[in-house]
């Protein structure tokens, strides 16, 4: 083991990798803010894709383009040694339709590229004479947005052999415990018989009838379900003209719980929601999953405590106070098959809330440009900890196979 996990040793090498991150600081905001400029949604992010890939090429990263069979998603790994454990940081870089980067996925996307960089840069002088042996992998995962990105590539084995897995999102604190819960979306469509709606209303079949009662359907539902069940969706075709029975209806609803089982339970209420409708008005009903079930986020204590001694080296001040609410996503899938986490890093005051567009403003903002570079930070310090330290991702792995 050498030098590994003696704390004198991690310091130094600490320091290090926050130096090459500091020396690189002005690139990754250049290149977060052009891909805020390029705001690409769920499997479209060729422009982010390409951006970030060929910063970590020229970085002597080994890149592999549509990794998972995905064209936007990619890896990129660097080696020492010939053993040792498989560490993988992940970014994200879609954006919200119509929004831009509300959720700030060009600052993800550019910290995994950052904290990639910094740790390899080190690791390449340092990591023989500190006894340091294993693989870096950075992920570059599309459509988190709804489209699962993550829930295709575990499903291509694209985690397979990786130790621990990491990603950090911005926000409006810095919270290392991170939950999320199960989600899938639904498209539902009815489709009726067109009719001219003063003179012959009684020759049409109405959608949009069906739609409402759906929806009305759903929101009586809310009373007969579990607490933490959030049930949310837009109507995106109403019809064309008032004077006509509308045929055809299409609305999305994402439909979340606390367990992914809980979540397909109530995935089945709202289906019924919409079988009734289709018995009342006399429409026919398609019911189509859109995208892949998000399963809920198994964050690892073990790397929580490990990615806390990095934030406190750092001086950075972790808000501990109980999440109002939470959202989803494709990052919980990842945590069932590795010992994974997902902290957040701030980027603005505490009022500031996800997906608006106050959001995307301080996505590319100067508290956004010191957020990128804390959470690179972050996570090349904690990923040195875990190529240092053995006995950190073994108590990680008991954890997660106790469940």
């Amino acid at each position: 083991m050498g030098s590994a996990c003696v704390p004198e040793t991690a310091g130094r090498l600490k320091r290090l990798i926050g130096q090459e991150i500091d020396s690189i600081a002005t690139r990754l905001i250049e290149v977060s803010d052009d891909i805020h400029a390029h705001p690409e949604i769920r499997f479209e992010e060729y422009y982010a894709s390409k951006l970030l890939a060929d910063e970590l090429e020229e970085h002597g990263f080994m890149v592999e383009r549509g990794n998972g069979g995905l064209p936007t998603a990619f890896k990129a790994e660097r080696r020492f040694g010939s053993e040792g454990p498989t560490i993988a940081i992940l970014g994200e870089y879609d954006a919200l339709p119509g929004l831009g980067h509300g959720c700030g996925h060009n600052i993800m996307g550019t910290a995994a590229l950052g904290a990639g960089v910094g740790l390899a840069r080190v690791l390449a002088r340092e990591a023989e004479k500190a006894g340091i042996s294993g693989r870096l992998i950075v992920f570059g995962t599309p459509a988190e947005e709804g489209g699962g990105g993550k829930v295709y590539m575990v499903r291509a084995g694209c985690f397979e052999g990786v130790d621990a897995a990491m990603i950090i999102h911005p926000g409006n604190a810095n919270r290392i415990n991170s939950r999320s819960i199960a989600s899938q979306r639904l498209i539902i469509r009815f489709h009726g018989r067109p009719a001219h709606a003063a003179a012959t209303p009684h020759e049409g079949v109405n959608a949009l009838d069906a739609m409402i009662l759906t929806y009305n359907g759903i929101n009586a539902l809310r009373q007969h379900v579990k607490p933490d069940v959030r049930i949310h969706g837009v109507i995106m075709k109403g019809g064309d003209a008032p004077n006509t029975i509308p045929d055809l209806t299409e609305a999305m609803f994402t439909i979340r719980a606390a367990t992914s089982e809980y979540r397909n339970v109530i995935m089945e209420k709202v289906k019924n929601c919409a079988r009734g409708a289709a018995l009342q008005t006399g429409a026919t009903v398609d019911l189509e999953l859109y995208g892949l079930p998000f399963d809920p986020m198994k964050s690892n204590s073990v790397l929580e405590d490990a990615f806390r001694t990095n934030v406190n080296l750092l001086g950075l001040e972790e808000d501990r106070a109980p999440r109002e609410g939470l959202g989803s996503t494709d990052m919980g899938t990842v945590s069932q098959a590795v010992p994974s986490i997902h902290p957040s890093i701030a980027i603005g005051p505490k009022g500031l809330i996800g997906h608006t567009q106050a959001f995307c403003d301080a996505s590319r903002s100067p508290d956004g440009h010191k957020g990128l570079v804390a959470g690179a930070k972050c996570m090349a310090m904690t990923a040195l900890d875990l190529f240092m330290c053995p006995e950190v991702l073994e108590k990680a792995w008991a954890e997660f196979r106790a469940g």
